[in-house]
């Protein structure tokens, strides 16, 4: 099945199968490596790209579902190779650790960052709950995604 969406800014078309994979689909067909493989549950966070503006788990997105529809992932973030402001938080707050799910949180942050409103650290944790990092205790990403979204940091 043929189907066409908008991929970071550019339509494109991939042939899929039914019970194909969003996830599968981006890394193995368009090698955007940014969305990670980590519990395949949608447990983790780690495969989170936006779909018309919001975060979705692409491991339990079928492909044929973004059929029509708009996807950004963390690689279609940065316009003009600029980083976005979530993306520079998190360098400028060492909130990069090893890397595998922080675009998952990027994504997150990016969704936050486009509704346009200052939240609060205990909103910031509600909305990061479904991305889990092993790395660190989320305290530099949180600073991070204070810092990107205005909220009064500690």
């Amino acid at each position: 099945m043929k189907i066409k969406f908008k991929l970071n800014g550019r339509m494109v078309e991939a042939d899929v199968e039914p019970n194909e994979l969003l996830l599968n689909v981006l890394r193995d067909k368009f090698k955007l490596t940014g969305a990670k493989y980590g519990c395949g549950i949608g447990e983790c966070g780690a495969c989170t790209v936006l779909v018309d503006g919001k975060p979705v788990l692409s491991c339990l997105t079928l492909a044929v579902d973004v059929d029509g529809r708009e996807v950004v992932t963390v690689e279609g973030l940065a316009g003009d190779g600029g980083l976005t402001p979530v993306q520079k938080a998190f360098i400028e707050e060492g909130a990069i650790q090893c890397g595998y799910c922080i675009p998952g949180f990027v994504m997150v942050g990016e969704y936050l960052y486009r509704k346009g409103r200052r939240l609060s650290e205990e909103e910031i944790r509600k909305y990061i709950r479904g991305n889990l990092c092993r790395c660190t205790g989320y305290v530099n990403i949180v600073k991070a995604l204070e810092k990107a979204l205005g909220a009064p940091t500690r």
